[in-house]
């Protein structure tokens, strides 16, 4: 009986590898030649309906490989549809025109300036202003923050190079700032605890003397600033790729906030869910995007639709009890409580 248990594993082993394993998109080509502007995702999209399964698309440890810079513009992306994983190889290792041919390729060496050369994981610029700027802070985190008290001239609004005087700037703390203005709480909807705080930025300045009240240039202004407004010195995290993999845990949350304070966002819009770190989420982590079924009511009874999974979103920021997530693929519109889920 043991051996016939065992002998049912072996036998059922590559079943279950196969139907873990990433398929391959019926139109799939043989090959991709890289260029500027490529994501590892939308490669991989490319190739495979699961774009994010990259572990077992490019054969990727994802305990020990968390920064995959390696794929260059110029490269060629080879589809192994025996293995259904993807190699970089030469130019030669495959033949275009689909006649059979193989073209033997002399070594040569493959240099690159620095490896920022290399393509990203997601689209960087969508990502790059919630990196590095602070978004979600606690509550009253921006009460004892040097204020903005006074304009050049008696101004209102200020902008691009106006003149502005701070109070609260003490020395060492650097010339390089972040202007900002509280915003909303975040609340959880199903407890309605408040998870923190979203800030608006409004822009950065440089302080040109320092005293009890301070004198500061507006060097960058993408919202009206105004007095009132809070400073916090200019730091952020480091723009990093992180390798997309399913949480190993059930995680259920819900979209709280959109980017722009819009009820709607599409395809790389950014949105804000109500789980963070002491929950499990971290960054790379890639959630399925679904919306609740709808309620029928008919004569004499009452029907509840199935869920709808519509797409998925990236989580490439956490904070502590909300994170911030790309949506990286959709099919209907992103709306406030639809849920993200572990796909």
């Amino acid at each position: 009986m043991q051996k016939f248990i065992i002998s049912l594993i072996c036998c059922l082993l590559p079943a279950f590898a196969f139907a873990a394993a990433p398929e391959v998109r019926d139109n799939a080509p043989d090959r991709h030649i890289v260029v500027k502007g490529d994501t590892l995702w939308d490669i991989s999209g490319k190739f495979f309906n699961d774009p994010w399964k990259w572990p077992q698309i490019w054969g990727l440890n994802k305990d020990t490989i968390k920064d995959p810079h390696w794929i260059y513009p110029g490269d060629v992306i080879l589809l192994d549809r025996a293995t259904g994983t993807l190699r970089i190889g030469a130019g030669g290792d495959a033949d275009p025109s689909g006649s059979g041919t193989v073209v033997k390729l002399s070594p040569r060496i493959h240099s690159q300036e620095s490896r920022h050369g290399a393509i990203p994981g997601i689209p960087v610029a969508d990502i790059e202003p919630f990196l590095s700027r602070a978004m979600v802070v606690e509550k009253d985190a921006l009460s004892g923050a040097p204020t903005l008290v006074g304009t050049y001239e008696r101004r209102v609004i200020l902008g691009n190079n106006d003149i502005a005087y701070v109070k609260g700037l003490t020395e060492g703390e650097g010339t390089q700032w972040q202007i900002y203005r509280a915003g909303k709480a975040l609340l959880d909807p199903d407890t309605r605890e408040v998870l923190g705080h979203e800030v608006i930025y409004l822009g950065e300045a440089n302080v040109e003397k320092l005293a009890d009240i301070s004198t500061i240039r507006i060097t960058k202004s993408i919202q009206e600033i105004t007095k009132g407004d809070r400073l916090v010195q200019a730091s952020g995290d480091l723009l990093s790729n992180y390798v997309p993999h399913a949480p190993q845990s059930e995680i259920a949350a819900r979209v709280i906030s959109i980017y722009g304070g819009v009820s709607q966002g599409g395809q790389n819009t950014v949105i804000t869910l109500n789980k963070g770190r002491r929950d499990g989420l971290e960054n790379g982590h890639v959630l399925a995007l679904t919306r609740k079924g709808e309620t029928i009511k008919e004569k004499d009874k009452t029907l509840v639709l199935p869920d709808m999974r519509y797409g998925l979103s990236f989580v490439f920021r956490t904070f502590d009890k909300v994170a911030y997530a790309l949506v990286m693929q959709t099919r209907l519109p992103v709306t406030l409580l639809d849920s993200a889920q572990t796909p």
